[in-house]
């Protein structure tokens, strides 16, 4: 869907840099482009809006930080008639090219990566973009025909879509998260749906092992993946991951370690071979492939014991994944943050016999109480750093120390990949510099 824009006033909401790269394409696109955002640091800047209510708008574009639901400002545009769309919409717009969208609560980042990477090893022109931290918007107008999008999908950026509608659709798992901006699982589950926008026209990439995502199937041209057998789809089979009666690649060849490793490589070759990309060509990305840090890094051994940070493991069903890929042997595991309105009681009620458990920061003493309940002695920190130098003095040869917080980064940290390379530093750098709190 093409918009026309040249001349229309458009107000961007949310200057992070997905509206600072909606402001550039209106600009590019002839809009009369202004903006506004909750935070007064922008209010000397030309065309800022300080009373966006009393202006008359022909468009407004949300950017993925801004909360939607109770917003006055984006109730008054609905009321009032203003077509409201979101950055994603806008940045899809001016795609051309195959638009791949990912989504899902966990794997996004490391799904998205990796298609990306198997693209350019088939020699496409590729763009990998969204949530993943380039903007859709920033690649929009370098696309060209014959490109392929590849763009990570949040819910944040799926609240107010209204055009987004990528060729591919994956949808990877789907689990309780980001309760305290959705309200509730079902809000969160008719949110994600909306990536699904193409219809009959559309292809379709679901998860067979995740009960939530499964049911989503309406689609003859869905191909589903799966950790174990399947008649029809990508599948692990023999210690290998076949398509159909096709192996692609075996499992001691994958360099990427876990259970949720091994759901994101089968996203990806689902993906793949939905745009029948060369399985010679799959296997070579896969083999020369890296994970992006903090999702179930191997840091190395400190005292004689593994260490592994899973800082982007902000909610429990990816906790709960990073503990099932390491198995309780040894673990020690550190849980805490900021709670998104989650409940920890998955990870404690399996009776598993973990070696410790750390609790830090804001959600620490409700962690360290769902953990007591159900028979653990879990410690308590007031900060994951604190936490963090109690850990490394105390490991002992054999253990495996496992950063997987279950919660956001937001009560200490600016994001997970900070409180990740906090991490990393304190275990293997004796910072005193790292102020304890």
């Amino acid at each position: 869907m093409k918009l026309n824009l040249s001349g229309k006033r458009v107000l961007v909401y949310g200057m992070g840099i997905s509206g600072q790269s909606a402001c550039k394409l209106l600009h590019q696109q002839g809009a009369c482009v202004s903006f506004f955002d909750d935070q007064n640091r922008f209010g000397n800047f030309f065309a800022y809006e300080e009373e966006p209510m009393l202006k008359k708008f022909d468009l407004v574009v949300v950017s993925p930080g801004i909360k939607v639901i109770g917003n006055p400002l984006i109730a008054h545009f609905l009321v009032s008639g203003v077509k409201v769309i979101s950055e994603l919409d806008l940045g899809f717009a001016f795609c051309k090219g195959q638009v791949i969208g990912i989504t899902g609560t966990n794997g996004k980042t490391t799904v998205t990566s990796l298609v990306g990477e198997i693209f350019k090893e088939a020699g496409k022109e590729t763009f990998v973009c969204g949530n993943i931290g380039l903007p859709i918007c920033s690649v929009a107008e370098k696309s060209g025909k014959d490109s392929v999008i590849v763009c990570e999908v949040s819910n944040f950026q799926l609240e107010l879509s209204q055009i987004f509608a990528p060729h591919l659709a994956c949808i990877l798992n789907l689990a309780p998260d980001h309760i305290d901006r959705h309200g509730n699982f079902g809000e969160y589950v008719r949110v994600k749906r909306k990536i699904f926008a193409r219809h009959g026209g559309q292809k379709v990439v679901l998860n067979f092992d995740d009960e939530e995502s499964r049911k989503l199937n309406f689609n003859k041209k869905t191909l589903f993946f799966s950790k174990n057998l399947l008649k029809i789809g990508v599948f692990v089979k023999n210690n290998a991951i076949f398509h159909n009666k096709t192996k692609i690649i075996s499992l001691n060849d994958i360099p990427l370690f876990g259970e949720k490793n091994l759901e994101n490589v089968l996203a990806s070759v689902a993906i793949a071979v939905k745009f029948k990309i060369k399985n010679s060509v799959i296997r070579s990305a896969i083999l020369k492939f890296k994970a992006p840090p903090h999702r179930l890094e191997y840091l190395g051994k400190v005292n004689g014991a593994d260490v592994f940070d899973d800082s982007k493991a902000t909610n429990i069903s990816a906790s709960v994944s990073a503990i099932n890929s390491l198995g309780e042997r040894g673990l020690v595991v550190m849980l805490g943050g900021l709670n998104k309105d989650c409940k920890f009681d998955d990870i404690f009620n399996r009776g598993l016999n973990f070696d410790g458990v750390l609790c830090f920061g804001q959600a620490g003493q409700e962690i360290f109480d769902c953990a007591v309940k159900y028979g653990y002695s879990p410690l308590l920190f007031p900060t994951m750093k604190s936490a963090t130098f109690y850990a490394r003095e105390n490991l002992q040869e054999g253990q495996k120390l496992l950063l997987a917080p279950a919660c956001a980064s937001f009560d200490e940290f600016s994001s997970y990949a900070v409180r990740g390379q906090i991490f990393k530093e304190i275990m293997f750098e004796n910072l005193g510099q790292i102020e304890m709190q």
